[in-house]
């Protein structure tokens, strides 16, 4: 089954939970707002990309807290700051992918 990890405000969460609605694709939804991911769950998400990947550099946290400037170890800090993510995160056996994206979910339905 697809696991969709987000939260309910991020546009681009709403846009992958409404694409596999429309499609009657079963789906499991993940909030980060209420529910942080296990450590085997990271291991999971690290484990088909580079952590580097999974960090929004366009986004307001990883802006307002310096993370353009700072050395850091991406791994860590996203199991630490968890809204350093970018969402979605789609899930499908062992692969994943960051950010909306029609055709991995497709493939994954084939």
């Amino acid at each position: 089954m697809l696991q969709i990890i987000g939260t309910p405000k991020c546009r681009e969460t709403q846009k992958a939970i409404r694409w596999c609605k429309e499609r009657r694709i079963d789906f499991q939804f993940i909030n980060l707002s209420e529910k942080k991911l296990s450590e085997k769950e990271y291991e999971s998400i690290f484990r088909s990309s580079e952590p580097e990947e999974y960090i929004d550099s366009e986004g307001a946290y990883y802006k307002k807290n310096g993370y353009a400037w700072r050395d850091f170890n991406p791994q860590e800090e996203v199991v630490d700051h968890p809204e350093l993510l970018k969402t979605p995160i789609l899930r499908y056996k062992m692969k994943t992918h960051s950010g909306f994206d029609d055709s991995f979910i497709l493939e994954g339905q084939s």
